[in-house]
């Protein structure tokens, strides 16, 4: 099958197109700039289409939508703000606008999506099922899957992918606080006590083929392991992962000093399990927190 992948250069994008082509799978890559090659598509997510012709897309059976700006890549200034909901937002409809412009059309659009949709619950479980919260990403995450949706009308398979916290060494936040940890310099986040929902990468990239296949699922799919943890459970998993004490909680203050906006995604609080998955037989490879990282930093 060939597969179209936008944010295909990012951490989680990467692993997708390695472990797609792997399974024989023709990946077509959407990006924004770079040189010309087979399996390159060049697009503007500001542009109407995304400046795509629907005719450079066929014989796509499938699309993976994972552009966007990079939540925890800067500071939530204004404009960064309006950089994250545009990128999403606009993003989104201009792809979706290629994909119902087309004379046949791909059978299914995994779209990204987070579980910022659930905002702050304080602790409490939350499903696919839970309404959405109050906030800035809630709003953001909203109007993003609202975008997505919009391809149904042209008999396109939908899904929505709400990750939690993706863990892998390379990046995000494990990739951050892996040289403080490492050095002994690290401990819990704010109060420790703020519910952690993560999911291991290979875990992720095997939920997100699973989906691919399996025609009967449509809609939010929480990307979480089954097991959320404690932040304080987190580091002090990690910080015995890399042998090392965890000695030095960080307090909110400096957090919020350090990374502006960002720290909403490690002080907010929300139990996302992956109610979905679960019920449709999906197997997780490391469903708790130890043994992911133990396998990531093997």
């Amino acid at each position: 099958m060939q597969v179209a992948v936008t944010g295909s250069s990012g951490l989680i994008g990467t692993a997708l197109t390695a472990a797609l082509r792997a399974d024989g799978h023709r990946v077509i890559r959407l990006v924004r700039a770079g040189p010309a090659a087979p399996d390159t598509l060049l697009w503007d997510p500001r542009a109407e289409r995304g400046g795509l012709d629907p005719r450079s897309l066929e014989g796509v059976g499938a699309v993976v939508h994972l552009a966007g700006a990079g939540v925890a890549d800067k500071r939530w200034t204004q404009g960064y703000r309006a950089e994250i909901r545009v990128s999403r937002v606009q993003g989104t409809r201009a792809l979706v606008t290629a994909l119902t412009a087309m004379a046949a059309p791909p059978g299914v659009l995994l779209a990204g999506s987070a579980i910022g949709w659930y905002g702050d619950t304080g602790g409490r479980e939350v499903t696919e099922s839970d309404p959405a919260g109050r906030g800035f990403l809630p709003d953001v995450v909203r109007e993003w899957e609202a975008a997505a949706g919009e391809a149904a009308s042209a008999g396109i398979r939908v899904v929505t992918l709400r990750s939690g916290i993706v863990l892998s060494r390379h990046g995000g936040i494990l990739g951050r606080l892996l040289p403080l940890f490492r050095l002994g310099l690290g401990g819990k986040l704010g109060s420790g006590r703020q519910m952690m929902s993560w999911i291991g990468l290979p875990d992720w990239v095997a939920a997100a083929r699973f989906l691919l296949d399996r025609a009967d699922i449509t809609g939010p799919v929480n990307l979480t392991s089954p097991n959320p943890v404690s932040n304080a459970e987190f580091t002090t998993a990690l910080a015995h992962a890399v042998h090392r004490p965890a000695m030095f909680p960080v307090p909110v203050p400096a957090l919020k000093i350090a990374v502006g906006g960002v720290s909403s995604d490690i002080l907010s609080s929300a139990r996302v399990t992956p109610k979905r998955l679960l019920a449709a037989g999906f197997g997780f490879q490391h469903a708790g927190i130890a043994g992911a990282l133990a396998a990531e930093l093997a």
